[in-house]
């Protein structure tokens, strides 16, 4: 079996810019992948370095060879080392679908290549159900919904405030004390209106200095808060250190962190409690279970990030399936309320989740397939030499 096509498309679906790759074999067998660049800005160069490898790196190789192709992209594309989300992402796409064609060919799901699940079922909390809510009576309303849907727990933005956009993050390092104010009360509203019971997660985005962080995570610490997400900027290991050190509530990272060789600079210092490595755009599968791993070995726990198409649930749920220090996965439940969202995959995961709860699927590969005519339209390139 050889490689002898690469489809991408970069789909227009409401908010969302997914970036889907779909490889095809000289056998008939096909898979698909997605950089998880969906948003924020970057879906075209992600898509453009998927062409790159997969013109210079892909066609005409055996499709099994996974983690040969994987190192040869890291060691050969130049960018790897030392790299970031764009070409992260598209080594991650690629990495999928060879996955998913290996697993479709021999008739067995992923995760069975990387030991065989550990779960039969995989908790998910809900993101994304805030929508406009910007008033610590919305929010608190706003949580209605995915309670009434089941779910037990809920992750939002204290510092955000909804923008044509989408979500508006702080930027020059610093907020007012009316606005730190505000920040707290919709949360101190929040818990109280979901009761002692619900899991509350809060994403900071690494928006404030460390001193303002600090002093408002503090704040938080008696509401009973799951976790404080990217406390700190990426880059910034020390402020997340000294953040970690001072909060007693878990701190979470991750999202804008990638390969093991970025998640050392946090295992090492014990700068967090709770890793989010990201599939789609931390170099893949195997990498995500290596990354776990390592995790457990510096007795951390595992919260897969996740915001994308359902093709990246699909793929967060066969790592999320096989690994020890697994504990819960992230959902956006509501994206496909979003005014011209494309359903990318004709059997989501999402309309399977039930109580906060979704079975690990048992189809072949990563258990989906792509909703060809839907996506059609969308296509951006085709690599075959």
């Amino acid at each position: 079996m050889k490689i002898a096509r690469v489809n991408i498309y970069l789909i227009a679906s409401g908010r969302l810019h997914p970036v889907i790759v779909e490889i095809l074999t000289d056998e008939g067998v096909s898979g698909i992948g997605e950089a998880a660049i969906a948003y924020g800005l970057g879906g075209t160069a992600a898509a453009g370095m998927v062409k790159d490898l997969s013109e210079r790196m892909l066609i005409g190789r055996d499709p099994f060879r996974i983690e040969e192709i994987w190192s040869e992209m890291y060691d050969h594309s130049f960018w790897a080392k030392g790299g970031g989300p764009i070409v992260f992402a598209a080594i991650s796409a690629i990495e999928q679908a060879l996955w998913d064609v290996k697993g479709k060919a021999l008739g067995i799901p992923v995760y069975e290549f990387l030991g065989g699940r550990m779960r039969d079922r995989v908790h998910v909390y809900a993101n994304g159900w805030y929508g406009a809510a910007t008033t610590p009576t919305e929010l608190a309303k706003a949580a209605e919904r995915p309670l009434r849907d089941g779910y037990d727990a809920l992750k939002c933005y204290p510092l955000a405030y909804p923008d044509a956009n989408g979500l508006c993050h702080v930027s020059r390092r610093m907020v007012d004390r009316d606005f730190a104010n505000l920040a707290f009360a919709k949360i101190k509203t929040l818990r109280d209106a979901v009761g002692p019971d619900i899991a509350i997660m809060l994403d900071l985005s690494g928006g404030l200095t460390t001193d303002e962080t600090i002093r408002l995570c503090q704040r938080f610490e008696e509401l009973n808060i799951l976790w404080i997400e990217e406390p700190a900027d990426p880059f910034d290991v020390g402020a997340l250190k000294r953040i970690s050190d001072r909060v007693d509530i878990p701190i979470a990272v991750g999202e804008r962190i990638y390969t093991r060789h970025g998640f050392r600079k946090i295992f090492e210092p014990h700068a967090a409690d709770i890793v989010q490595p990201d599939a789609g755009n931390t170099g893949g599968i195997m990498e995500t279970k290596k990354i776990a791993a390592m995790a457990e070995a510096y007795n951390m726990r595992v919260a897969p990030h996740n915001c994308a198409s359902a093709l990246s649930t699909a793929v967060s749920l066969q790592v999320a399936a096989c690994i020890g220090n697994f504990m819960t996965q992230e959902i956006y439940p509501y994206f496909p309320d979003q005014a011209g969202y494309v359903q990318v995959v004709e059997n989501s995961p999402e309309d399977l989740i039930r109580n906060s709860y979704v079975e690990v699927p048992t189809e072949p590969g990563l258990g989906v397939r792509l909703a060809s005519e839907r996506v059609r339209p969308f296509l951006w390139a085709e690599c075959d030499h």
